[in-house]
C-alpha cells in the first residue's frame, strides 16, 4: 500500500473503534474521572462531551445527546465537505471559488468579499476555521453542488454516513434556523473525525489568524493559546448560546472536549479550561 492509502485505512480503523463507543452516549451522565466543579451546568441549554481519542473512553457526558443548535460548529461540517472534495481530486487548493450575491449577501461574521470576486479554495479553509465566515461558507456550498440547500442535502447525508445521526444541517455556516440540529456527542465525533480522516488539513484549526489582500483576519477561539490546545472550532448564535470544540494534548493523551450553551464566550471558555486541569 502506498503511505496515502496506509493513512487512509489507519483513520478508518480508529473512526470503526470509536463508533460503538461514542455511539453508546445516552442522555444520563458518564462522570468516571471529572470533578464535581467540571460538572455544574452553565445553563439550560448546557451540554457537555468529553472524550479520551486514544480510547474512545467517554470521559464526560452532560446532556451530550440532547438536541443544540450548532452554529458555526456547523462549519465544521461543511470543511469535512470541502476536504473530501480534495482528496477526491474534484478541486485542489489553488482552485478559485466564485462568489455569488447571494453568497455575498450573507450577514456577519463575514470575510466580506464582493458578488463577482473570487478566492481560492486555501483562502476559503483559512477563512472558515479561522474567521468562521458566513459568506464563505454559502459560497463553497455553491461551488460544490450548485445550491447552498443541495449542499446541505449532501452534508447531513454524509453526516448519517460517519454515524452523526442526531444531527440535520440545512445551511452551511450555521446561521439560525430551527432545523438544524446537532449533539454535543455528535460534533465531537465530528472533530475526531476531522483528525483522523483528514489529519493533513487539521492544523488550519489551529492558525489564530491570516492574512488576506493585506489584512490581518483574527479568529475567536482564544483557547488556542491554552497549552496542549490545538483546535478546533467556536461557534454562536442567540438560540444556541456560545460553543466550542477543542482538541488539546496532555502528555501521551489527547482529548476531543465539546462544551455547548454557554452563556458568554468568557464563561464557556472557562468552563472548558477547568476541564482541562481535570485530565491526566
Amino acid at each position: 500500500m502506498t503511505p496515502a492509502s496506509l493513512l487512509r485505512a489507519g483513520a478508518l480503523i480508529i473512526a470503526l473503534a470509536l463508533a460503538p463507543v461514542l455511539s453508546a452516549c445516552s442522555t444520563q451522565s458518564v462522570l468516571e474521572t471529572l470533578p464535581s466543579e467540571a460538572q455544574v451546568p452553565l445553563s439550560e441549554r448546557y451540554a457537555a462531551h468529553v472524550v479520551d481519542v486514544g480510547s474512545g473512553r467517554v470521559l464526560l457526558s452532560q446532556n451530550a445527546t440532547a438536541q443544540r443548535y450548532p452554529a458555526s460548529l456547523t462549519k465544521m461540517m461543511t470543511l469535512y465537505m470541502l476536504f473530501d472534495a480534495i482528496e477526491a481530486g474534484r478541486i485542489d487548493r489553488t482552485s478559485s471559488i466564485p462568489i455569488s450575491a447571494y453568497a455575498a449577501g450573507k450577514p456577519p461574521s463575514k470575510l466580506g468579499v464582493k458578488a463577482g470576486d473570487t478566492i481560492s479554495v486555501d483562502t476559503a479553509i483559512r477563512a472558515l476555521a479561522i474567521k468562521s465566515a458566513n459568506d464563505v461558507a454559502a459560497a463553497v456550498g455553491e461551488f460544490l453542488y450548485g445550491s447552498e440547500d443541495a449542499f446541505a442535502a449532501a452534508m447531513t447525508a454524509r453526516a448519517r454516513e460517519l454515524g452523526l445521526h442526531s444531527t440535520r444541517f440545512v445551511n452551511a455556516s450555521g446561521l439560525p434556523d430551527p432545523r438544524q440540529i446537532t449533539t454535543a456527542a455528535d460534533m465531537s465525533r465530528l472533530g475526531i473525525l476531522l483528525m483522523s480522516e483528514h489529519a493533513r488539513f487539521y492544523p488550519y484549526f489551529s492558525q489564530r489568524e491570516y492574512t488576506f489582500r493585506g489584512r490581518t483576519i483574527r479568529g475567536h477561539n482564544h483557547l488556542l493559546a491554552e497549552p496542549g490546545v490545538d483546535g478546533i472550532k467556536t461557534g454562536y448564535i442567540r438560540a444556541s448560546g456560545f460553543n466550542i470544540v477543542t482538541s488539546v494534548k496532555k502528555g501521551p493523551r489527547r482529548y476531543i472536549i465539546t462544551v455547548m450553551g454557554g452563556d458568554t464566550a468568557k464563561e464557556r471558555d472557562e468552563r472548558v479550561r477547568k476541564i482541562i486541569a481535570t485530565l491526566r
